[in-house]
């Protein structure tokens, strides 16, 4: 009983962030569920719960499948692409550590997505300095398609 509340609550919790969230913060909330389902896939690894390792790392590679997708190749350049070929390779590397059960290869995707995640970090910070300094700042949502990432964040 006690589960199936925390985990109403924590659902709760996480789509009104998702509502009131960012582009930005959208895709810090979707590095963030990509590393703790990770995190979770390797405990799974260690019980022997080999569904469960399955389930967590596909939910994984829909994440990242959902950022690469958010990709701007013209505005972005060559970040962009860079990111791109990133993403592709984490996923590939899921696979193999999906099939060999292979915790060291999930903690490799994980120092990736970790460097991935602290560049955003500082560009969220930057985009919020913007914000402060801007008197006239509209929703930096509008009309922005990184707002569909939303719906990938509880995947």
């Amino acid at each position: 009983m006690y589960n199936s509340g925390a985990k109403q609550y924590q659902q709760v919790n996480v789509t009104s962030e998702v509502l009131d969230a960012d582009p930005h913060r959208l895709i810090q909330l979707l590095l963030e569920a990509a590393l703790t389902r990770m995190s979770q896939a390797k405990g799974a690894i260690e019980r022997k719960d080999y569904e469960e390792k399955a389930s967590l790392l596909g939910r994984v590679n829909t994440i990242i499948e959902s950022l690469q997708s958010s990709l701007d190749h013209e505005a972005g350049g060559d970040v962009s692409r860079n990111l791109e070929r990133l993403y592709d390779y984490m996923n590939r590397r899921l696979i193999t550590a999906t099939a060999r059960n292979d915790v060291t290869i999930i903690d490799e995707v994980m120092g990736l997505m970790l460097q991935v995640k602290e560049g955003w970090d500082g560009i969220r910070d930057e985009y919020l300095k913007g914000l402060a300094g801007s008197s006239s700042a509209v929703s930096a949502t509008a009309g922005d398609p990184s707002a569909r990432l939303s719906s990938h964040i509880s995947a």
